[in-house]
């Protein structure tokens, strides 16, 4: 009986594998190495595995095993299998290998692995560039990675369960992050932040699921794992194409193979359409960057999607170009969005007055949530989510909490734990099912606000104006103070009278 790979055992390994890359490029560039990496051993060990299996079936026949491995997930040709690769491991154009092999992996699995428009997603990485060094150093490196990699057995009959690969895979996308620094913010949202907004926009069976920035894919994935089946189709754009290429190997390895990924500026030219129409959806659910400049405001002045029909966003801040995306995106009735903002969102005016004005009157808005700060790679600012309901019908209600101080401090990062999400989450649960009155839900956690309060604070969505988080001093016992003073007034008279006594026998 084969020893039994954990989650651990697989987080070690690949995480020491990280030490071939420390000080010789950017801890931002590591993931792309050894995720890819790690992706090209799952798939190997797994096309070894089926064949072996189909050679036993067919009592060694090598032709019918090879007809059967036809019709599995990935073909993966002799020189692009790690075996090859480590067999290979001494050779002086070691990195001149890997990119073949890489560049053959894509061209046998064209349509999952290739976007629509052709790229394939190992274009934007090279295991032969001179940033690894000259070609002995780069080749030594190379040879402890495929070392270290080949550590690993991720045949499937050995893991400890079905998501082990995928779970992996974003442990150390987390740590990528951590260790990226301000550039992380480009692949990830920490995980607790996706799991809470994931349980708030909480889809149902047969949902369309679509992230506009999906980054590596980590809220995407937190939404499907929301839904009570199997049951959901999920679709995601990314900009960045190294990030976009992390996005489909995450889907690949959570076994969401039919998930749609796209490669491209969701603003500018948003993939997910059907013919002139944007595609809609049932959830929408994003983490943007945060009022992103230069967002294309000038090119999208006649908007041919008509996305921006309640107003223009500021061209140096696309907060609000992003969140009219997602509305618009949203089926009509029944479309929920959920996205993670800046707080300049809820009060800033000029343009965004106006938008904010326009969408909370047209009785969109579900809840605002304050987060705690310092949650999230790269920024230590507190950020709040949105949720933008289709489905409100004569509900004219907002939720607002203010989650601000419930979290646990860490070193470099703040947490939310199980049981703050779970507050949040229960509390906007109850306010949907109308189990709260307006007013004060909880003191200083949550309110709910009638249309007409919130015009009367001229649509200022500023959570403080809803929620009074003011802690009242106690009572100053002025009689007490008196005292106090007198006595200290009394100790100085004393110590006076002693440095006068000691400065009068020092004759000074």
């Amino acid at each position: 009986m084969p020893e039994v790979i954990k989650t651990q055992d697989i987080n070690s390994t690949v995480w020491k594998a990280c030490d071939t890359f420390r000080g010789v490029i950017d801890p931002s560039q590591y993931k792309d190495y050894i995720l890819v990496m790690l992706f090209l051993k799952y798939v190997s060990d797994v096309y070894s595995h089926k064949y072996k299996t189909y050679l036993k079936q067919y009592d060694g026949n090598k032709a019918r095993a090879e007809r059967a491995m036809a019709h599995e997930r990935f073909n993966v040709p002799e020189n692009a299998h790690f075996d090859f690769l480590y067999e290979k491991r001494n050779e002086t154009n070691l990195g001149e290998l890997i990119d073949i092999a890489l560049a053959d992996l894509e061209e046998a699995n064209r349509e999952k692995l290739t976007s629509k428009d052709g790229a394939g997603i190992f274009r934007n990485i090279s295991f032969n560039s001179n940033n690894l060094g000259d070609k002995k150093q780069k080749s030594s490196r190379l040879k402890n990675l495929l070392q270290d990699f080949n550590e690993l057995d991720l045949n499937p009959e050995h893991l400890e369960d079905k998501d082990i690969i995928g779970d992996a895979y974003e442990y150390l996308i987390a740590n990528f992050a951590s260790d990226a620094g301000k550039k992380a913010g480009e692949f990830y949202t920490p995980s607790e932040v996706s799991t809470l907004l994931a349980k708030l926009t909480k889809s149902k069976s047969g949902a369309r699921i679509y992230d506009p920035t999906c980054g590596s894919a980590s809220l995407l994935i937190k939404a499907a794992k929301e839904v009570d089946s199997n049951n959901f189709s999920l679709y995601g754009q990314e900009a960045n194409g190294s990030t976009w290429a992390l996005a489909v190997m995450n889907m690949f390895l959570h076994g969401f193979d039919n998930a749609s990924i796209r490669w491209g500026d969701t603003l500018r030219n948003p993939k997910h359409t059907e013919g002139d129409q944007l595609m809609k959806f049932d959830t929408v659910v994003a983490n943007p960057p945060f009022s992103l400049d230069k967002w294309g405001s000038e090119e999208l002045s006649e908007d041919r999607f008509n996305r921006f029909h309640r107003g223009m966003p500021p061209k140096s801040k696309g907060d609000w170009a992003f969140i009219l995306h997602m509305i618009e995106s949203a089926y009509e009735e029944t479309g929920k969005v959920g996205v993670v903002v800046p707080h300049g969102v809820l009060f800033r005016g000029s343009a965004e007055g106006r938008i904010r004005t326009q969408v909370i009157e047209d009785n969109l808005l579900d809840a605002v949530i304050g987060l705690p700060a310092n949650l999230f790679f790269g920024t230590g600012i507190p950020a709040a989510i949105l949720i933008f309901n289709k489905a409100k019908a004569d509900k004219t209600q907002t939720l607002f909490i203010d989650a601000s101080q419930n979290y646990e401090s860490g070193k470099n990062q703040n947490k939310l734990k199980t049981e703050h999400i779970q507050r949040i989450v229960d509390t906007y649960n109850k306010f949907k099912s109308n189990e709260l009155k307006a007013g004060v839900v909880e003191e200083k956690y949550s309110y709910i606000s009638g249309l007409g309060e919130l015009k009367e604070n001229e649509f200022n969505l500023n959570i403080p104006r809803y929620v009074d988080t003011f802690e009242e001093e106690e009572p100053v016992d002025m009689p007490m103070v008196k005292k106090e003073i007198q006595s200290l007034k009394s100790e100085i008279d004393s110590v006076q009278d002693q440095m006068q006594e000691y400065l009068r026998k020092l004759d000074l």
